[in-house]
């Protein structure tokens, strides 16, 4: 495979790339840059949750010392069963707790990255052209937003956890220690697997803290000050020798201790030298991984987590040294609110789209809370913040690992008498979306549900922006927030009406350019029966999307759809001149 490592010097290899960065921003300065990678516009995202989606290697399961905090669990503890029912307790947790809820965050599945690999064809067939992974990095929990290295695929994801982790042992901060491990050498076999079948491949970074296992942070709490990595983190005391207590202390994330944060330099424009060194040889390592100038080997970008709480000015020099390894790279931020000040600001391509597609999604298409033309007004205001390119890779959500799942925000769409924040639709509100919150609806949508469902799944695929679908919601799983959303993949429970569904509806996004890259237009809503038609256009192709989140059916035949054909609709009865209650239909030449 070809790929040693470089014995080049850390500190040189940024020097030779660093000494770039002056004209590169002198260049945006006097030319404008775009950050948008015209490949991003034609791909339809998938997004992985590595430990649930599918495991592929049941001998590399997790172990109970892999917890992490294994002495809260007893020496019974084992993996959980794929298949068995969320809800059945194993003897293990029964013997920790009387109570369901304590025991979620130390189950594990065994999910791994053989698993994506065998799952890849059916990924191709369901019309995926892109993977963002969940942290893929080494960490004790489940989620892997407490890394414990950035340079490593978790050990357990990989064929050899234990070789692994005695390889990981041995190293430092420093690029010339960095070995591959078999887990690391697994994922460069899935990008090339994932190379081979046109998926583009971006993966999750948390530059903004680790675990407190993370090696420099692990080396702080035993030799605090004398650390070599002491001035890495946002430590407010160390602990005195002197006294009988431990004074050590310091800034977790959003106040979790189990997250420490990176210490920011004394300008609090960018993060301390230590760490952002670091970021920047663990980002080559995986954009560009036999280190040989060329990045066709290694990932195609990032998305990275808690933007917002990261230093613009270290975006900007993280983004103009990544893009020096990678000129098309994508990189985008989770962002829930308006995100367009903060691309531009930190050159970031794309953003996670919260607020400009699910949040609206939600109170019209969902909860049929809002009219149509209140549904439109919603959608333009964000879209028109961004450029024509960046509203074309802008990554459109409806759930993810953070929020309920599709079908569960459907399920609950009457559930509560009103919303306790009108603009949000209480999208992300923690007790209405809680699977023990009162009046909660843990069940499946009802045929209507089903029905809005389907509508979704179309809109998603012919709306401005790339589609980005959350692993299971198009084989019909349902679920409430974390830890319910994060779930086994029910491979042996697929709703294939769900799944065809989701099908013919990226078919269509992959047939037609216009839905890629064409303009977009409001051609008319109609308010007292909540329909709402809009136009895709493309140089001579144009596309007439019509979706009825009404009670009653829709009389078409308006001039907009002379000489166009009815070709897809999400029920049958669709015509060029009637459209059933709580359907969608598309129009083309």
């Amino acid at each position: 495979m070809g790929y040693a490592i470089s014995v080049l010097p850390a500190l040189r290899v940024l020097k030779k790339t660093l000494t770039t960065l002056t004209l590169f921003f002198l260049s945006i300065s006097l030319h404008g840059a775009s950050f948008t990678p015209d490949w991003a516009k034609d791909i339809v995202w998938y997004q992985i949750f590595p430990e649930r989606f599918a495991n592929g290697d049941s001998s590399n399961d997790p172990t109970r010392a892999s917890l992490s905090e294994p002495q809260k669990v007893p020496h019974s503890w084992q993996v959980m069963d794929w298949d068995a029912d969320w809800n059945q307790r194993a003897p293990w947790e029964q013997a920790v707790s009387p109570h369901f809820q304590d025991t979620l965050l130390d189950r594990r599945y065994g999910g791994d990255l053989q698993g994506v690999i065998d799952k890849l064809d059916t990924l191709q067939e369901l019309g995926i052209n892109g993977i963002y992974f969940n942290p893929i990095f080494y960490a004790d929990s489940l989620h892997k937003y407490d890394g414990n290295s950035f340079h490593h695929i978790d050990p357990y994801f990989g064929p050899d956890p234990q070789g692994d982790l005695a390889l990981i042992a041995s190293e430092t901060s420093s690029p010339r220690s960095w070995q591959w491990t078999a887990a690391d050498k697994l994922f460069l076999k899935l990008l090339q697997e994932t190379k081979a079948r046109d998926i583009r491949v971006i993966i999750d970074g948390v530059w903004n803290h680790t675990g407190r296992d993370f090696f420099a942070f692990d080396d702080i709490r035993t030799k605090f000050q004398k650390s070599r990595y002491a001035r890495w983190y946002d430590i407010t005391t160390f602990d005195d020798p002197r006294t009988a207590r431990n004074e050590f202390d310091y800034n977790g994330w959003s106040g979790f201790m189990s997250l420490p944060e990176f210490a920011n330099d004394p300008s609090g424009q960018n993060l301390a030298p230590g760490p952002k060194r670091y970021i920047f040889n663990a980002s080559k390592r995986w954009m560009d991984p036999n280190d040989d100038g060329n990045p066709s080997d290694g990932i195609d970008g990032w998305r990275l987590d808690v933007a917002e709480e990261v230093p613009h000015g270290f975006w900007q020099e993280w983004h103009a040294f990544i893009r020096q390894l990678k000129p098309e790279a994508f990189t985008s931020a989770e962002i829930w609110g308006s995100s367009a000040d903060f691309l531009r600001d930190t050159h970031f391509g794309s953003a996670m789209n919260y607020r400009g597609f699910a949040i609206p999604v939600k109170g019209w298409l969902i909860d049929g809370k809002i009219n149509a033309s209140a549904f439109a007004q919603r959608l333009e205001a964000e879209r028109q913040t961004h450029s024509a390119d960046t509203q074309h890779i802008l990554q459109n959500l409806i759930d993810s690992h953070d929020t309920q799942r599709v079908a569960s925000a459907i399920a609950n769409r009457h559930s509560f008498a009103a919303y306790k924040n009108d603009d949000w639709f209480d999208y992300d509100d923690g007790e209405r979306v809680n699977a023990r919150t009162h009046g909660y609806n843990n069940e499946a949508p009802d045929a209507d549900g089903r029905r809005i469902w389907k509508m979704l799944a179309l809109f998603q695929a012919t709306y401005v922006g790339a589609p980005m679908i959350y692993y299971g919601t198009e084989i019909g799983m349902w679920g409430a927030d974390d830890p319910e959303d994060r779930m086994p993949t029910a491979w042996n429970r697929i709703d294939s009406e769900i799944r065809d569904s989701y099908q013919s509806a990226l078919a269509l996004r992959h047939k037609y350019a216009a839905l890629r890259r064409g303009d977009f237009k409001v051609l008319d809503t109609r308010d007292g029966s909540q329909v709402f038609t809009f136009e895709r256009s493309l140089g001579d192709e144009r596309l007439v999307i019509i979706l009825n989140r009404g009670n009653g059916d829709a009389t078409l035949g308006n001039d907009y759809l002379d000489g166009l054909s009815l070709v897809y609709a999400t029920d049958g009865r669709a015509s060029s001149t009637r459209l059933p209650a709580l359907s969608g239909a598309v129009f083309a030449k």
